[in-house]
């Protein structure tokens, strides 16, 4: 099976999306499967990877960080001739999604994609609702065509059929719970930032306004106002809202940036909890690798985050910008040590069985059960 696959977003962006595709190109070099993913080209400096097509990038207005690709359809071309690919997948609907698309259809080629990211839910953080009826008539039209479109979460499956989306299946997310694991020293992160509160919260992820930043300052506003020395926050992540997010911080807060996946998991294993009050995730990648740390996540009651966490066995589900709600589950679980112990253990016990491997094999099925229609199809038509 040869996969070509199209994308605006790849490492080195620090996304959920990137994750994943990066985490899907190792397992088909593990594999031996051929693969040519296009992408766009960052700034920063990248390792070469022959099956890594980069084409021109301009930052993109609203997240200057994120890249909005500018290919030459003639390379692209090229390259796909050569390669000669039995699928495409288009991992996102904008300018490199629509150049897969365009291809797959011209050469008839099986093609296939995946939604990634509520872009419905983030209008309303950016005051732009009124697109909503515009951006769902696109996003329908984009993946009409497609013989698959792969959703990480149940929620997320709910709520494109209800869209009117057709051909849905859930390709999950996992964990590698080798790296992340309960069993670091807590010291060497107490050390390093120079932490001496009983207690650390973490929050994890782009400090943009869809992440409801908003919520989560509240939130750590009444702990501190109820706990004051006895908790320490650390806020791992980067983005828009970063300089006024620090600028109005407690003192009892450190911002540590984006870290590795190591220095995350580290992290996490060091916390107490995990508070993510983010309502728009179609799964919450950063969730499950809290889990699999052995640190329970109290995150919001909404998209894919409900599927992960097991509510009051491994974290506790809030009713998203519900302050009261997140305050009282966050207190309760650091005033109770064996409910803590109890849903450390279940989360751990759960991400254990979240492997990555699994979900790749499943994916690896839904493309050749994509295969095996279009050759029945030419089979029939051909007589």
């Amino acid at each position: 099976m040869r996969i070509a696959i199209f994308t605006d977003t790849f490492t080195p962006q620090i996304n959920g999306v990137a994750k994943t595709l990066e985490r899907l190109t190792r397992y088909l070099n593990k594999e031996g499967i051929d693969y040519l993913l296009f992408a766009p080209q960052n700034v920063k400096e990248e390792k070469k990877n022959m099956n890594v097509q980069k084409v021109k990038s301009i930052p993109f207005a609203v997240y200057p960080e994120c890249r909005l690709a500018v290919p030459n359809p003639y390379y692209v071309k090229k390259k796909l001739l050569r390669f000669q690919p039995d699928l495409i997948h288009v991992a996102t609907p904008f300018n490199m999604g629509l150049l897969g698309k365009y291809y797959a259809r011209k050469w008839g080629i099986p093609l296939v994609g995946s939604y990634h990211t509520d872009f419905d839910a983030y209008l309303a953080y950016y005051k732009m609702d009124l697109l909503s009826p515009v951006l769902w008539n696109y996003l329908r039209w984009f993946h009409h065509s497609l013989q698959k479109t792969f959703v990480p979460s149940n929620e997320t499956l709910i709520q494109l059929k209800s869209k009117g989306f057709h051909d849905l299946s859930i390709w999950s997310r996992g964990v590698d719970c080798r790296l992340f694991h309960p069993d670091f020293d807590e010291n060497t992160i107490r050390k390093n930032y120079a932490i001496r509160a009983r207690h650390i919260l973490t929050f994890a992820g782009r400090l943009a306004p869809e992440k409801d930043i908003e919520t989560l300052q509240r939130v750590m506003k009444k702990i501190d106002e109820q706990m004051g020395d006895n908790v320490h926050w650390l806020i791992a992540g980067d983005g828009p809202l970063y300089s006024e997010f620090r600028a109005n911080a407690g003192k009892q807060v450190t911002f540590t940036g984006y870290l590795s996946a190591n220095m995350l998991a580290q992290v996490f294993a060091a916390s107490d909890l995990m508070v993510f009050p983010s309502p728009t995730e179609t799964f919450g990648n950063v969730v499950l690798e809290s889990l699999a740390c052995g640190t329970p996540v109290v995150g919001a009651n909404a998209g894919g985050v409900k599927n992960i966490i097991h509510n009051n066995k491994t974290g506790v589900l809030c009713t998203p910008k519900c302050v009261d709600e997140f305050v009282s589950a966050i207190s309760y679980l650091l005033g109770n040590e064996s409910k803590w112990q109890e849903m450390s253990f279940a989360a751990r016990h759960y991400a254990l069985a979240q492997s990555w491997d699994r979900i790749f094999e499943k994916l690896l099925n839904d493309y050749e059960e994509v295969l095996s229609t279009q050759r029945r199809s030419c089979a029939e038509a051909n007589g």
